[in-house]
């Protein structure tokens, strides 16, 4: 360890420190961010390792030493009344288990340890005298606080009087003031539509809200009135009130309290939520180390099953006595330690917006960034949708932009980093020409948002995408039929459409290098390859598929598996399907006249009926002998939602269908019953309101003997 550190380090001290500082005040007073928390993070773990190579560098002002955090002037100091703490945090499980491995060493033995999910909100501490509230206030500094209790009237989850008869006389809690992810996702349409920078993160538009003066916007408003200005002001005033009142409050420690004979964190949080304040439900008191880190990554596999934005998980000695005889440092505890996710939004340049064409000819814009990491993985690119989307959100080719995982799978662009464009950045464009056939490209139909190429029948991405559409697994489940596959075959033009799919020989696929291999001793000329020979054995067998497969592989707008099954067990046949009216087919439960018509539209087109006889040709039947199955579950409408085990969502549905249930997409009065499978959503929050019966994992085992009684009185 060197004692007097180089120019060079002290050099990146000071920058480090100004930047660390800088972001804090953002964030503290600003409720803005332009350093994402990756990066915070990144730079903070280098201002450490930084002091603990040069002791000599660590003064009272680095960021090291103090909770971090400042008051405004706008609202008045509020002292608390025991400090407010940051927490450390650890990024990786060698670092959680060395940091379980320390206190283990300081205590003699293992502590129980209290594992909850971290909201990423702002936090907050609560002071009642003797069951009323008597102060709201910000973290600050830790030791002062905005006093922001004018403002907690308007939050219903913060109670003003506490229950209970025998209250104490001072009770000081510690918690979140945070928005759901809905109020959150509406809150940044909302600044879009303003034309106002996104909030980076729901902490950042928590505190932006909290930290909010009413009274003022009240005054300002009240002055106004008779004027030009009375209806802005007023929208902006009603607009604050109800930013206020959809954030909620959870209750995640305690701080100054009397009257009260607390033993440890987890029996704390039952006494306060018998008192009335919200505590936390994501919890559990874990005895051992690899407890501790199994419930860090349950919690992080599920994360998107919560209605809240979390970015790890905190792990808190639950007795206090041990807190106690572990202490603190200057800025934390060192009986608590945050363990963080990989982080779910991030900043990366936006190099630039191009253009895919799908199956159907929908013209989509994409974008194209800079690497980065995000939630666990490398993202480049991130769909647009269309080019109203891009304009929503106000991004422009060369910004910074902020990225973010989408339910933790699909890249999501969120908006601009304002504060950072520098005048070099261009607008999008879309194109007027398909990029891939030169056709002129326009919108279905009036007022449609999707830009489309109308060259469906020959536009070269519509043919690889719906060959590559038709080997899917929600299709014809061709293996060896992927998107080089696809590519291949129509640059080799051994197939002009998917007509030709049926006919394809071994000699055809000889033409293509992809499909060959060079001659083994003893063998004359070119040999199909292991893709070749895949591709002709997984076509054969493709020919007995269910019709329902069938309708999905023809690429029919707005025909996927579910309506495919619909339609194939209603019908029974193609041509029964082909000859059915509009009527007729809207008339099926969830087709509906949308679909109703675009059937009708691909029936009606010549070169869709030339696929089809060819198919037919080739020995395709297009009858489903399990259409209209009666059995134990005829007449039940089922909707599954969510994962089951040893299921794909398609097999276990199939398995209720062959027992003649009616699979529905969606929740409504006629529904019988939801299966509620591991991470199941919105729909089954849907089913409670209305008062349908919900069963889980062991009532489908029930159903899937067809025994629907049973499985109503197992509930989830």
């Amino acid at each position: 360890m060197s004692s007097s550190p180089p120019d060079r380090a002290q050099e990146r001290w000071v920058e480090l420190v100004d930047r660390i500082n800088h972001a804090r005040v953002q964030y503290s007073l600003d409720a803005t961010q332009t350093l994402s928390d990756a990066e915070y993070d990144t730079l903070f773990r280098e201002l450490v390792g930084l002091e603990e190579q040069y002791p000599l560098l660590i003064t009272g002002d680095s960021p090291t030493q103090s909770v971090g955090g400042y008051s405004s002037e706008l609202f008045d100091p509020v002292t608390h009344l025991e400090p407010m703490y940051s927490l450390d945090n650890v990024f990786n499980v060698d670092e959680m288990t060395a940091w379980m491995d320390r206190i283990t060493s300081t205590l003699g033995s293992f502590p129980e340890l209290l594992c909850e999910l971290k909201i990423d909100g702002l936090a907050v501490d609560a002071v009642y005298r003797r069951g009323h509230l008597e102060s709201l206030a910000t973290r600050g500094d830790g030791t002062t606080g905005e006093d922001v209790t004018a403002n907690s009237i308007l939050i219903a989850s913060i109670p003003q009087r506490l229950k209970g008869k025998k209250l104490p006389a001072v009770l000081e809690v510690r918690g979140e003031v945070f928005y759901p992810l809905a109020a959150f996702d509406s809150i940044n349409q909302e600044q879009a539509k303003a034309g106002k920078p996104l909030f980076a993160n729901p902490r950042n538009a928590a505190a932006g809200a909290l930290r909010q003066r009413l009274d003022k916007r009240e005054r300002e408003w009240i002055s106004a009135q008779g004027t030009k200005r009375e209806a802005r002001l007023e929208s902006e005033l009603k607009a604050a009130r109800q930013r206020l009142s959809a954030l909620q409050f959870t209750v995640h420690g305690i701080g100054a309290h009397s009257e009260l004979n607390l033993v440890s964190q987890s029996d704390t949080y039952k006494v306060l939520k018998a008192m009335g304040l919200p505590t936390s439900e994501h919890f559990s008191v874990e005895n051992s180390p690899g407890d501790v880190l199994a419930f860090i990554q349950e919690r992080n596999e599920s994360r998107s099953s919560v209605d809240f934005d979390i970015d790890g998980v905190v792990a808190k000695v639950d007795q206090f006595n041990q807190q106690r005889e572990l202490g603190f440092t200057s800025r934390a505890p060192r009986w608590a330690i945050a363990f963080k996710y990989p982080p779910e939004v991030v900043r990366t340049r936006l190099l630039d917006i191009r253009v895919s064409v799908g199956r159907t000819g929908r013209v989509t814009p994409y974008a194209v960034m800079e690497p980065v990491q995000v939630a666990g993985t490398t993202v480049s690119m991130a769909t647009l949708h269309n080019p109203f989307e891009v304009e929503r959100k106000g991004i422009l080719i060369g910004d910074l932009i902020f990225l973010r995982k989408a339910g933790e799978i699909i890249p999501e662009v969120l908006g601009p980093v304002i504060e950072e464009r520098t005048g070099s950045e261009r607008a999008f464009v879309m194109p007027g020409n398909c990029p891939e056939c030169g056709t002129e490209l326009a919108p279905e139909s009036e007022g449609d948002k999707d830009i489309r190429c109308p060259n469906a029948r020959s536009c070269p991405a519509q043919l690889r995408e719906r060959l590559f559409h038709l080997g899917s697994r929600g299709g014809l489940d061709v293996e060896g039929l992927g998107e080089k596959s696809a590519k291949a075959l129509l640059e080799s033009e051994i197939v002009t459409n998917e007509g030709d799919i049926f006919n394809l020989t071994e000699t055809n696929l000889l033409t293509s290098p992809f499909f060959t291999r060079d001659p083994h001793k003893g063998e004359q000329g070119p040999q199909l390859n292991e893709a070749g020979i895949t591709l002709l054995s997984q076509l054969h067998m493709a020919k007995q598929q269910p019709l329902w497969r069938f309708l999905v592989a023809l690429s029919i707008r707005h025909v996927g598996p579910t309506v495919a099954k619909k339609l194939a067990k209603e019908f029974g046949s193609l041509s029964a399907i082909e000859a059915a009216t509009e009527s007729d087919l809207s008339e099926v439960d969830g087709i509906g006249d949308r679909i109703a018509h675009s059937l009708r539209e691909y029936f009606e087109q010549d070169w869709h009926q030339d696929i089809i006889h060819k198919w037919i040709a080739a020995g395709v039947t297009f009858v489903d002998p399990t259409a209209k199955t009666e059995g134990p579950l005829t007449g039940k409408t089922i909707v599954i939602t969510g994962s089951l085990p040893g299921f794909t969502r398609d097999s276990a549905q199939e398995s209720l269908s062959d027992l003649g249930a009616t699979i529905s997409g969606s929740v409504s009065a006629k529904t019988d019953l939801v299966v509620a499978g591991d991470k199941a959503g919105s729909k089954a929050a849907k089913a409670r309101s209305l008062g349908i019966p919900i069963t889980g994992a062991r009532g489908f085992e029930l159903l899937s003997r067809g025994d629907f009684e049973a499985a109503l009185s197992i509930p989830d």
